[in-house]
This record gives C-alpha cells, sequence and structure tokens, in this order.
C-alpha cells in the first residue's frame, strides 16, 4: 500500500476538519433531517460558534481522529466521519458519519469515506473492533453498514421519542477479521 493513499479513495479523499469548514457546517445543522439522522439530541440549527468547541475537542483528544469527506474534483466539503471514544487497551473505537447538504446524500461518498475511515482504524490505528448505533428509521444507513459488513449486535428498544413514535437504536460492530474476509477496496469500490 503506498502512504500517501491511505485516506484516498477513487472520488473522496479524508482530511483535517478545520475552523474554516464551520460555516458550511453550520449550514448542514440548519437541516431538521440531517440533525435527525446525526443524534439523539432535539433537532436545533446551531451556529459556527456553536459548533467550535466540538471541532476543538475532537482536535485535542487522544482517543478520536474527525475528518473532513471532501471531493477529490473540488475539494468540496461533502461531510465528515470520526472515530472516538477509543480505548487503546481493547482496541475499541465507535465512529460516526454524516454527509452534510441533501444533494451529497445517496451519492456513495459516505460508503467511500467509511471505507477509508476503516482502512485507517484497522491498518493504521491497529484497532480490532468498531462499533456504532444507529436508529431503527434511517434505513439507509443501515443498508450500508451491514453492506460493510457490520453484524447488528443489540437493539435499544423504544430508545428515541419522535414526531409523538417511539423508535429503536440498534448497536451494530465490525470485527478486523470480518473487515478482512470481506477484501473491501481502499477506494470504496465495490469489489464484486
Amino acid at each position: 500500500m503506498v502512504i500517501a493513499q491511505l485516506l484516498r479513495g477513487k472520488t473522496v479523499c479524508l482530511t483535517a476538519l478545520t475552523e474554516a469548514d464551520l460555516p458550511a457546517a453550520a449550514n448542514w445543522y440548519q437541516d431538521a433531517a440531517f440533525l435527525r439522522h446525526l443524534d439523539a439530541e432535539p433537532a436545533a440549527p446551531r451556529s459556527a460558534g456553536e459548533l467550535r468547541p466540538w471541532l476543538d475537542a475532537a482536535q485535542k483528544s487522544p482517543n478520536d481522529y474527525l475528518f473532513a469527506i471532501r471531493s477529490l474534483a473540488g475539494a468540496t466539503l461533502l461531510g465528515y466521519v470520526a472515530l472516538d471514544g477509543i480505548l487503546w487497551p481493547h482496541g475499541v473505537a465507535g465512529f460516526s458519519i454524516a454527509i452534510g447538504a441533501s444533494q451529497h446524500r445517496g451519492q456513495g461518498y459516505g460508503r467511500e469515506a467509511l471505507t477509508l475511515l476503516l482502512q485507517f482504524a484497522f491498518d493504521e490505528l491497529n484497532l480490532y473492533r468498531i462499533q456504532l448505533t444507529v436508529f431503527s428509521y434511517n434505513q439507509n444507513a443501515i443498508a450500508l453498514y451491514e453492506k460493510l459488513g457490520f453484524h447488528r449486535e443489540g437493539v435499544f428498544r423504544q430508545f428515541l421519542r419522535r414526531d409523538g413514535q417511539r423508535y429503536d437504536m440498534f448497536l451494530y460492530g465490525l470485527l478486523e477479521p470480518e473487515w478482512r474476509a470481506l477484501a473491501v477496496s481502499p477506494s470504496g469500490a465495490d469489489p464484486t
């Protein structure tokens, strides 16, 4: 593997997320659909100033890796992806991914970015397990995670209430040997 290609796929690359990116990210935080897929917090708009402490904390943490997802053509900021809460003695980390503007969702950028992140997690950081939670109504994300080899390991029943309905939150995990067995291409391309 060529080191220069570590965080570079066919259509996206992972780079540092910087303070200059915060105004673009703040625009995403005006979109209720984006917010309702991101986390369980109330879907409330956030400014660049409100996002700054999140970025500062991620940059200072030895247990978090936060990357911007950028297009190779034009370096457009598409979203972000992160490994967080790394437990180094156990080789375990959580992860999150967000594709910002609605026109960039469903284009394969998330799949490629997640593939690059997993390659970084398993090949560069030597992690063993990556885990995530996802809401039961986020079917597109669930399909992506399962296609990349994640296994549903548990359910937090009726975890979330949105629009008067209760939704489950699923726990998914992927082990390094499972990742290797899938032989997923570093470019994010489907090997089949």
